[in-house]
């Protein structure tokens, strides 16, 4: 599904994330949720069937396996009398508790394309408050941005739902050198034990894998969806000469030469690392969708919902 191509004056694209920082802040979040309710309305049909299926514990209808189905939910029963292998469904929980694990620390602060990745983290945020609001369901937030971390309960409600959407916008950026600690966010939401519902893991999960454990215990419980948030330089080093490569996370600097052989190198060390986050990420059992600061990042997520939406009800992603 392709996003606009409009444009803002001034050139800036009319699929961009608006700007969320200091006098803009107001007008900016008050944008975000007009463009996410026009561009996203629509994609819940049903109960739970966007970016929650929802298995509860109810038995719903049985229909014919498709490849890719959970064999633990076979019903033996019709199996032996259709003699072909069908899988009970069942009905989707009538309210939905979904908990956001943001992470917001320095490395997010950072945007070479039309935003910050921060931005994303906050777009991402409003989106999914919107795909799982009404009918009696929460949301509620852990926010890391090295310095602390920020607990944001639960609850439904529409004015609930935006306090929460401003109040990650309005998080602090942490001081240079300070490291995140999204596996303590993570692990903060694993203890004390919750009902089953969704969590959605939103980071640019650079550095240290050390997330994977949390993340995988979240998995056994939750409906796990991560969203990777992308810079085209995070993966990429452009052919500018001389650069200075910073790391937000512990303030080291170092000045080199953009060669060939470097961006080169680079550009593999970039790719085996996402590579491992998306192990990790299947490993945890967890729907891997990716946003860029350079792409319609509604689009995307439109995308997302729509495969997940085909696959849960039996179709062709």
């Amino acid at each position: 599904m392709a996003g606009t191509s409009s444009k803002e004056p001034g050139g800036r694209p009319g699929w961009a994330p608006p700007i969320l920082r200091g006098d803009r802040m107001e007008a900016g979040l008050r944008t975000l949720e007009l463009e996410v309710r026009r561009r996203l309305d629509g994609l819940l049909q049903g109960n739970h069937l966007g970016l929650v299926p929802g298995p509860g514990s109810e038995p719903g209808e049985a229909r014919p396996y498709q490849p890719g189905d959970d064999v633990r939910r076979m019903d033996w029963a019709v199996t032996a009398r259709t003699t072909t292998p069908h899988i009970r469904e069942t009905v989707a929980d009538r309210e939905l508790e979904t908990w956001v694990v943001a992470d917001m620390s320095a490395s997010l602060d950072f945007g070479t394309a039309l935003c910050e990745k921060r931005d994303l983290v906050v777009c991402a945020t409003a989106a999914v408050a919107h795909l799982t609001g009404g009918g009696g369901n929460r949301i509620g937030a852990l926010v890391s941005n090295g310095e602390g971390i920020t607990r944001l309960p639960a609850r439904g409600g529409l004015p609930h739902a935006r306090g929460l959407v401003r109040r990650l916008a309005e998080t602090p950026r942490a001081a240079e050198g300070v490291r995140g600690d999204f596996a303590g966010a993570l692990e903060q939401l694993r203890r004390p034990p919750r009902r089953r519902g969704l969590a959605v893991a939103i980071s640019d999960f650079l550095g240290p894998l050390d997330w994977e454990r949390p993340l995988r215990a979240l998995g056994g419980r939750h409906e796990l969806i991560a969203i990777e948030i992308v810079d085209p330089r995070d993966v990429d080093l452009p052919d500018v000469g001389t650069v200075v490569l910073a790391d937000p996370e512990t303030g080291r600097q170092r000045e080199v030469h953009a060669s060939a052989l470097l961006r080169k190198e680079f550009g593999a060390a970039a790719n085996a690392h996402r590579q491992a986050v998306a192990a990790s990420l299947r490993r945890a059992g967890a729907a891997h969708l990716v946003l860029r600061t350079d792409s319609d990042w509604i689009a995307d997520m439109v995308r997302f919902v729509v495969a997940r939406k085909r696959r849960w009800s039996g179709g062709v992603a």
